[in-house]
């Protein structure tokens, strides 16, 4: 029998996080990350949850009735946005990656499902917002179907060299 349970992220669980979001970034915009610098970036959010926090969704399989395996299959970071307009916090997800080997079994879903529940239980979060590449159809569709609506906007940046 196989399930998945989702967990935060622990320190040992920094040197995987990197990985995924180097695979991530290569995979979807093609870009090449520093993986030191995203190794720094991704110790830093998980010792300090007001910067990020990060779940990992756990695929176990019990054997016969013997012992349970465990093996990380996606995760994503939640980070936080102040809304002056709703006086709350808009929760943003980001950072999704799930391996190919656990794709299409219903990872994101379990992943989204959890934060959506802790959101909802969260006094103060008005809602969850993701962006996603205009490119990546399928990511879109299963955005959609957990009952995502495209908010309307486009997301600009100014971004600044590492100092």
């Amino acid at each position: 029998m196989t399930s998945l349970r989702i967990r935060p992220a622990h320190a040992h669980d920094r040197d995987l996080l990197a990985q995924w979001a180097v695979a991530m970034a290569l995979e979807t915009e093609h870009k090449q990350l520093d993986e030191a610098l995203v190794r720094a970036g991704v110790e830093a959010g998980i010792v300090d949850p007001a910067k990020a926090r990060y779940f990992i969704a756990m695929h176990e399989s019990s054997l016969a009735g013997r012992e349970t395996i465990a093996a990380p299959a996606g995760t994503l970071m939640l980070t936080r946005e102040w809304s002056d307009w709703r006086n709350g916090d808009w929760w943003w997800i980001q950072s999704v990656y799930v391996p190919p080997q656990f794709r299409r079994m219903g990872v994101f879903t379990a992943l989204y499902r959890h934060v959506e529940q802790l959101a909802r239980d969260t006094p103060g979060v008005v809602g969850l917002r993701l962006y996603v590449e205009r490119e990546n159809a399928n990511a879109q569709k299963t955005y959609e179907a957990l009952g995502m609506v495209d908010a309307g906007y486009s997301i600009l940046e100014a971004e600044f060299a590492k100092r």
